[in-house]
């Protein structure tokens, strides 16, 4: 009848399938833009991902005996964040392999979820660009039911090309070379808003990881010298919206405390920004985010709220 345990108190109706379902609802506006701009091809690597995720969670927590939560849609949120970082012509196969590796060691190996140390499906994208650079790093737009490789916004700035940059609409709208769920910024704002009006995430980790990367290119990202580059640019395309709205948000792998969630988002644009600008990738949220995923409990230590009547 009664439930003894230590303070705070406190009591909500949300769960973890509620918060997990509904982060799974926002993610679909991108979903069907990507539908749209890569093809079925798309929803084959989708459906795919998830499909392996949940599965290698059912099959651990069964062979290790433990409560089956596979459905509770973390799982399947993990598996759809992956197929958002890949290629529309990466390999079925090596898509489920990844969305295998990030649930059984990204997750699993952790202790499940609520324990893992970094986001899984980012340990599932480094996994796969480790093992399969070329096949991660081909892109491709599909041009009447045919997928065409082409370069992607960012390669083409980073190689210095003559070839014209995508304009700012295209770039908002999503239609051109990139993973097939972080092109289109609209879609993703819409399932940001979502995300945001549910409660589950605020801004400082977004705005400030997205104002960071503007600020480092503007003044360093010119080719006429300080203060002449693109910001807006580097804004927009990329994975920079999906990474700062859906994935550096990530409950279990980010700051409890509001200073830590500053410096983190500040922290994953300073490593975006020096990866993007004098790096070897033309893109680096995924590795800032999982770098910054290690700094998490010396975040939180760092800022912790000092204790009712402390003196300093």
């Amino acid at each position: 009848m009664f439930v003894m345990s230590s303070s705070p108190h406190i009591r909500d109706r949300e769960t973890i399938p509620t918060i997990m379902w509904w982060v799974f609802i926002s993610l679909l506006p991108a979903a069907g833009v990507a539908v749209w701009v890569f093809g079925i091809r798309a929803l084959y690597l989708m459906l795919s991902c998830v499909g392996a995720a949940v599965a290698t969670e059912f099959i651990i927590q069964y062979l290790t005996k433990r409560k089956i939560t596979a459905l509770d849609g973390s799982a399947a949120v993990t598996g759809l964040l992956l197929a958002f970082n890949v290629s529309a012509g990466l390999p079925l196969w090596m898509a489920i392999l990844g969305s295998v590796f990030a649930i059984a060691v990204g997750k699993q190996v952790f202790g499940g979820i609520g324990r893992n140390i970094f986001n899984p499906a980012l340990v599932g994208r480094a996994f796969l660009m480790a093992s399969f650079p070329a096949a991660m790093t081909r892109f491709f737009i599909n041009q009447n039911g045919a997928l065409v490789s082409q370069a992607t916004p960012l390669n083409i700035l980073k190689e210095g090309s003559a070839a014209p940059l995508v304009g700012y609409k295209t770039l908002f709208i999503g239609n051109y070379p990139g993973c097939i769920g972080e092109t289109s910024v609209l879609a993703l704002l819409i399932g940001a808003m979502i995300l945001l009006w549910r409660g589950y995430i605020s801004l400082r980790i977004p705005l400030s990881y997205i104002v960071t990367v503007a600020l480092m290119t503007w003044v360093f990202g010119g080719s006429n010298g300080l203060f002449s580059g693109d910001w807006l640019f580097h804004i927009l395309s990329g994975g920079l919206m999906l990474g700062a709205w859906f994935m550096a948000t990530d409950m279990v792998t980010s700051p409890i405390t509001r200073k830590g969630q500053i410096a983190f988002g500040i922290g994953c644009g300073l490593i975006t920004s020096i990866i993007r600008l004098w790096g070897g990738y033309p893109e680096g949220v995924s590795y800032s985010i999982l770098m910054m995923n290690a700094l998490v409990p010396y975040l939180d230590n760092i800022f912790k709220p000092r204790k009712l009547g402390e003196r300093r």
